[in-house]
């Protein structure tokens, strides 16, 4: 056996199945495409169930991949075991209907001892019980003993997923480790849980349909789908104790050594620490480059978990500033060869970490400061152990983590109600698994278009707005397949060429019309269906149409126009804010309709106002430059020559349609756009606003939108200027001016209030009455708010100099009460806050205050006189 690094044993994985030709496809996004049933990309074959079941065609019989992977099921055991990580690299091979058991088995063994060097004594097979073909293929053709042979059970040897679907036997690989390795035990075998015998290739033989009946039916045409785990034949080929020790993962474990200044392997709780992070990182860092963000739903609480958990395990290790982004630079060093978005999308990522990790710091800052004050509380009412509710919200708003509680609430002499914090824990966990619909095994709502067995639609929308001879491949009459639509009927027509553009890249579909020699069917929208086929939606204006007709199908070209100019602004738009904002700016979806554009980015603040007209300057700058604008197809690495950026989300092939505007901005992109620049017209940014943590959204309008806009803003200028009897040119000094007035006017009207107040506080000093030898004064005063209740009691405490006021304002409908009491009556008994207390609910209002000061709100003003007698028994009470 040869040492080989990750690099390598990828590489020569990849490269052993292309010569058995394959297509080899670069891993797949993290985040599942068209795939409802998954949170995360888990298993090599996951991104291509489609493939497998024939909902869509795959590029190649043959396919093989290195595809990115996240398992968070036992995020617990990470860094604990040797085995469990979050982030795993499947090296996979696959076959659509080509080749099957016969093929597969004697290349797997091949490839085991002929290119890896693997001892073929130290290997060992397993095979389904019932798969006497595959026992036999291993047996005869490749040579293996009966007695490396081992037949195992449905549990470990048949691969199914969910309750119907494509499913079938499979064949394991093991690598014996060695007795050292073993659990000591008579019994040990393959198949045994200890670490001896470990198995790195699984070869599934999918041939097999489950029927609803549980039934299985034979596949026309079955597949093969192998995974090889990259970490686990790495730890084989480099023969270390486990996946943190491979060259990749101990490669970040020595920096977050060299960051925290600590030696591994010196104490086993550290260590743990050390693995944690080593591992979380890995997985943060790929969840970022593939657009996910922290939050807290879903895949994005996914991220926010890992990443919080991993700054928390810094902290224990006595890392106490920021150092994930540092971390982060250690994991592209290592896998940016084989992942070029992770290099491309650095400055993004690094970003992010930095802003989420400071967030973490400081909620975990929040997050003490409440446990803090829930041990004050409970202590105060001798209890001791702090409640699952309390325990989870600061571990799920607070990020704060279940083991620093525990060690907190040790110190303080408290325990915790660890059972009802599960409980709360797998609460939240049914609801994220209840967010995730119901479906098939493709994850997809199953529609009436998974029935029709048609060719692909073809689209010719690009240089066309007009396609004539098409043939209807299929009408949908509402949900169900028809032969016929008659007028009046709402349904969708199948074509096999097109001219309407499909809803997808964030771009809405095409609207027209679609005509035969006896009806007339308007499209209110387009979209892709499954198989690759365009479903044109909308009513029946008249006649009939049916099945095999020739057809002419026209795009409304208002419409498509706009939506280009939309389309082609978002470019400009995406290029602007990376200028004004930084490299960190990256789009984050999109919306493209006729009427206005809405493009999300990434970004941490509000932009300013100046920023913002910053970048609605460069994007018409850029409009009335009049820059041509190109579209070329080629192959995906051309392309990323040519310095095309590749979005968040999209799912791009070997060939892709690069949309370049001269030197200012060149894209990836399927979407339908304006021949030069100035065809937008005008570009006019409405708002600029926060979607999520770290998302904004800004929308847009373009061309005779942002004219109609601009029209209706100088209306509005006219009207105001008429109003204020002037003109559009001297409105904002007429503005100025009457302004200037009202603040002078509004001096003189204070001016004559405290005047007049001064002569009500003498008239209302007159109705003092005097209870136990103190002065009390009750009254009603109208066209009284609560400010000017407040500055009123102010004025007659001091002329009073001692005494209690209750005075009731009345103002529209709404009473506000002031209950207020010089210090020596205060020294004497009198409690203002209890007065009111019982005075507010008279008038239908509640309200509180301190001994010398209470206030509150009524709306009943018939209970204002019960009030005010009430408050002078309450007074004589409290003074006797």
């Amino acid at each position: 056996m040869k040492y080989m690094t990750v690099s390598e044993l990828r590489e020569i994985f990849l490269k052993f199945f292309e010569e058995k030709e394959h297509l080899r496809l670069k891993s797949f996004p993290l985040v599942p495409e068209n795939d409802k049933s998954l949170l995360l990309i888990n298993a090599g074959m996951a991104p291509m169930k489609a493939f497998f079941t024939g909902l869509e065609t795959p590029p190649a019989p043959r396919v093989t991949t290195c595809q990115k992977c996240i398992r968070t099921g036992d995020i617990e055991n990470v860094g604990v075991t040797n085995r469990h990580a979050t982030l795993f690299e499947m090296l996979g091979n696959f076959s659509f209907g080509d080749y099957f058991k016969e093929e597969i088995i004697p290349w797997s063994w091949e490839f085991c001892t002929e290119v890896l060097g693997l001892p073929a004594d130290k290997l060992y097979i397993s095979v389904y019980e019932e798969d006497d073909e595959a026992y036999n293929i291993w047996h005869e053709k490749v040579g293996i003993p009966k007695e490396k042979l081992f037949r195992l059970g449905k549990e470990d040897n048949f691969w199914e997923v969910g309750t119907t679907g494509p499913c079938g036997p499979c064949s394991e690989i093991y690598f014996d480790r060695g007795e050292e390795y073993g659990c000591g035990k008579d019994t040990c075998a393959v198949g045994c849980d200890c670490e001896r015998y470990t198995e790195f290739w699984n070869l599934v033989f999918t041939q097999f349909n489950k029927e609803e009946d549980g039934s299985f039916a034979p596949l026309a045409k079955p597949n093969i789908d192998t995974g090889m785990g990259l970490e686990r034949i790495s730890v084989i080929m480099q023969n270390v104790n486990s996946i943190m020790d491979i060259d990749t993962m101990k490669g970040i474990r020595d920096k977050v050594c060299e960051l925290s200044g600590y030696v591994y392997e010196s104490s086993d709780t550290s260590d743990i620490s050390v693995r944690i992070i080593t591992d979380h990182i890995r997985a943060v860092t790929f969840l970022l480059a593939d657009g996910v963000l922290p939050n807290n739903e879903g895949r994005g609480y996914v991220l926010r978990r890992l990443l919080r958990r991993a700054a928390r395990h810094g902290k224990l290790l006595g890392i106490n500033n920021t150092f994930m982004a540092e971390l982060c630079k250690t994991v592209i060093e290592y896998f940016g060869g084989a992942y070029p978005e992770l290099v491309e999308k650095q400055e993004y990522i690094l970003k992010i970490l930095t802003v989420e990790e400071n967030r973490f710091y400081e909620t975990l800052d929040q997050g003490l400061a409440l446990l803090k004050q829930y041990i004050e509380k409970y202590r105060s009412s001798a209890q001791s152990i702090l409640t699952g509710i309390d325990a989870f919200r600061l571990y799920d708003t607070y990020g704060f983590p279940l083991e620093l509680m525990k060690e907190i609430l040790l110190e303080e002499h408290f325990d915790i109600d660890e059972a009802s914090f599960k409980y709360e824990m797998e609460k939240q966990r049914e609801m994220s698994r209840s967010s995730r619909e119901e479906t098939s095994y493709m994850g997809a709502d199953i529609s009436v278009y998974a029935s029709i067995k048609t060719e692909a639609t073809e689209f010719m929308g690009y240089d066309n707005l007009v396609v004539e001879d098409c043939n209807i491949l299929a009408l949908v009459n509402g949900d169900t397949v028809s032969d016929t639509l008659s007028a009046g009927d709402e349904g969708a027509i199948i074509l096999n060429k097109t001219p309407f553009y499909a809803e997808s890249g964030g771009q809405s579909g095409d609207n027209g019309i679609i005509e035969t020699a006896g009806g007339k069917f308007v499209v209110t929208d387009c979209k892709k269906v499954d198989g690759g086929k365009f479903a044109h939606t909308g009513k029946i204006q008249s006649g009939t149409i049916k099945v095999s007709e020739k057809a002419t199908a026209k795009v409304d070209k208002e419409t498509r126009y706009a939506s280009m100019r939309n389309h082609s602004a978002t470019h400009l738009l995406h290029k602007a804010l990376r200028e004004v904002l930084g490299g960190h700016v990256e789009q984050a979806g999109s919306f493209v309709s006729a009427e206005r554009l809405r493009f999300d980015f990434t970004h941490f603040e509000a932009m300013t106002d100046e920023q913002i007209a910053q970048v609605e300057k460069i994007v018409n700058d850029v409009v009335f430059s009049a820059l041509d604008v190109d579209v070329n197809v080629t192959d995906i690495e051309s392309a990323r020559k040519m310095g095309a950026m590749a979005l968040f989300g999209e799912k791009y092939g070997d060939i892709v349609r690069v949309v370049k505007m001269e030197d200012f901005s060149t894209e990836l992109c399927g979407g339908t756009h304006v021949k030069n620049t100035s065809q937008i017209g005008l570009f006019k940014m409405l708002s600029e606003a926060g979607v999520s943590a770290g998302v904004r959204r800004i929308e847009a309008l373009t061309g005779k939108n942002a004219l109609a806009f601009y029209k209706n803003q100088d209306n509005m200028l006219r009207t105001v200027a008429a109003l204020m009897k002037s003109t559009p040119e001297n409105v904002i000094k007429r503005a100025e001016s009457v302004l200037a007035q009202a603040r002078e006017l509004k001096q003189e009207m204070d001016k004559l209030k405290s005047k007049a107040s001064g002569n009500i506080v003498d008239d209302i000093l007159s109705e003092a009455v005097e209870i136990s030898g103190i002065r009390v004064l009750t009254s009603r005063i109208e066209n009284m708010d609560m400010n000017g209740l407040r500055l009123m009691g102010d004025k007659i405490k001091d002329k009073m100099q001692s005494g209690v006021l209750v005075l009731f304002g009345v103002l529209d409908g709404k009473i506000s009460i002031v209950v207020t009491a010089t210090d020596d009556i205060v020294a004497k008994g009198i409690h203002a806050g209890n007065i009111i207390k019982e005075v507010a609910p008279l008038t239908g209002g509640k309200g509180g205050g301190k001994s010398n000061m209470a206030q509150a709100g009524g709306s009943d003003v018939s209970g204002i006189a019960a009030a005010m007698e009430k408050a002078k028994e309450i007074i004589a009470a409290q003074l006797s």
